[in-house]
């Protein structure tokens, strides 16, 4: 232990912040069940409020479960498709108006901004009145969506088959690729939950059907970075012109969900609709960002300083132990660099990887880093 402190002046400290990256694979068949079993839901919870649901990566009851997702839906009371008569009409515009909310803010009237095709904050927009939410995890998310790189691949066959092998009617047989493709250089900022990219839809590469002409992109949606949000346009369903896929079918969500298109939900429960868009998840892939803070401090010890230890174990009937005669030189160790502040209290301790060997001739600059 050493016997006296050293106050550390500001020219020896500098911060840096660095952006660390993780790559997050979804595969399709933990949402959409194409892994058919007996069991095949059980990393799927519905709640008895009816207005979303959580996927996990296993069974949601087991001890080992991450929680991935939520999947929700719905629609402004403007909606084409909203209705006294519709099947939690009024659940569907509250999670509209409670993530408009959030996500796109209150114009200067008070009134919530609805969401924009183009992520403009004007009237004369094209409007995103009928969306899926997809909200994922923070656990997956970390400090945000790294920009450019979210890609979500869903099936459109208009038939809904789960067995990808047969022949005519597989779900995933033709597919259009969903991702913020110009994020990491056409951003925008002026939302209440940070930054927010514009989600544009195109062909996917996996196949050869002409849904939408290849190298063309429709924005279909809006992908919201911190706040880990993906707001997904009905329309990616629908066959014009009420939607994007070319020709006029749209896609049949599930065996048993009625209608065409996001137009079930009109008469379909939002967990219904929620497990629509889970049977056409091909893939979901996208980077994470963390932010790492740090501190360095540049400890520097002079030569005259930190020769002496307190250690009772340093002297035996007051002789220094390290010395054999009184003519060598004093020799101490150092172990740990403990970080104080202005009240003396310790904020942390650094361990050195092996005792650095201290004596009057040497001088030490002892580099900590605190990451925060």
């Amino acid at each position: 232990m050493a016997n006296n402190q050293k106050i550390i002046n500001k020219s020896d400290t500098i911060s840096r912040s660095t952006l660390l990256h993780e790559a997050i694979p979804i595969t399709g068949s933990i949402l959409s069940g194409t892994y058919e079993s007996a069991d095949a839901d059980e990393n799927v919870k519905a709640y008895s409020h009816g207005m979303f649901k959580s996927i996990y990566d296993y069974p949601y009851l087991s001890s080992s479960a991450n929680h991935i997702l939520d999947i929700a839906c719905g629609y402004s009371n403007l909606s084409v498709l909203s209705g006294a008569s519709n099947t939690q009409n009024a659940k569907k515009i509250n999670i509209y108006n409670q993530m408009a909310q959030v996500l796109a803010g209150y114009d200067h009237t008070g009134s919530v901004f609805r969401f924009d095709q183009r992520g403009e904050t004007v009237d004369s927009g094209v409007k995103m009145d009928d969306v899926y939410f997809i909200n994922f995890s923070r656990l997956l998310v970390k400090d945000e969506i790294k920009k450019g790189t979210f890609e979500l691949e869903l099936g459109v066959q208009q038939g809904f088959d789960h067995n990808v092998g047969a022949s005519g009617g597989a779900t995933f047989n033709k597919r259009i690729k969903v991702s913020d493709a110009s994020g990491s250089d056409a951003f925008k900022v002026n939302s209440p939950a940070g930054e927010y990219g514009i989600l544009y839809a195109t062909a996917s590469t996996h196949h050869a059907a002409n849904l939408i002409q290849k190298n063309e992109y429709m924005e279909v949606g809006l992908l919201y970075y911190q706040a880990g949000i993906a707001v997904i346009s009905g329309s990616v369903f629908g066959g014009h012109a009420h939607g994007i896929l070319q020709g006029s079918a749209s896609c049949e969500l599930a065996a048993d969900i009625s209608g065409s298109g996001f137009k079930a939900i009109t008469g379909s429960t939002i967990d219904t609709m929620a497990d629509g868009l889970r049977n056409r998840i091909y893939n979901i892939q996208f980077n994470n960002t963390t932010e790492l803070n740090s501190t360095i401090y540049f400890c520097r010890v002079n030569h005259n300083e930190f020769n002496y230890s307190t250690n009772p174990t340093y002297t035996s009937g007051s002789q220094i132990v390290v010395k054999e005669n009184k003519n060598d030189t004093s020799t101490a160790y150092i172990t740990a660099v403990g970080l104080y502040n202005a009240n003396d209290e310790l904020l942390a301790v650094a361990k050195t990887s092996e005792p650095l060997v201290k004596t009057p001739e040497d001088e030490l600059t002892i580099r900590v880093r605190l990451d925060y």
